[in-house]
């Protein structure tokens, strides 16, 4: 199946994956990621429907180590694409798209990060957030 290029996401997804193609060794080096201090020592509460259930809480530390887990794993999924031998370029944009479109879902979440380099950036935001 030949690539489309005139559709915009997909040379974005290109160049993005070329960029970052380029900075993987700079990845293995990231320094470590910081809790904004507005939220040091804060918890997260979730409430049921029923309130007399009571609330399930969750140190906001936590939480945020969970987000970073799945920030790192994301970059590292998309590195095994990019670097997958047995995928064409196609597949490879096709399934790239999936992982940009996670981030963008994860956007949200970038209040909780100290420096917004270290947050989510989705597909269609041209670097901003969602």
């Amino acid at each position: 199946m030949p690539l489309d290029l005139s559709d915009l996401d997909k040379i974005a997804t290109i160049v993005r994956n070329a960029v970052k193609d380029e900075l993987t060794p700079a990845l293995a080096d990231d320094e470590p990621v910081e809790l904004a201090n507005r939220w040091s020592g804060g918890k997260l509460e979730i409430w049921p429907r029923d309130q007399e259930l009571g609330a399930k809480e969750i140190p906001i530390d936590v939480f945020f180590h969970k987000i970073v887990m799945l920030r790192d794993r994301l970059r590292v999924l998309e590195q095994q694409i990019n670097g997958h031998a047995k995928l064409d370029d196609a597949d490879k944009v096709h399934l790239q798209q999936y992982v940009t479109r996670c981030y963008g879902s994860l956007t949200t979440f970038n209040v909780l990060f100290r420096h917004k380099e270290d947050g989510f950036t989705g597909s269609g935001t041209g670097g901003k957030e969602d």
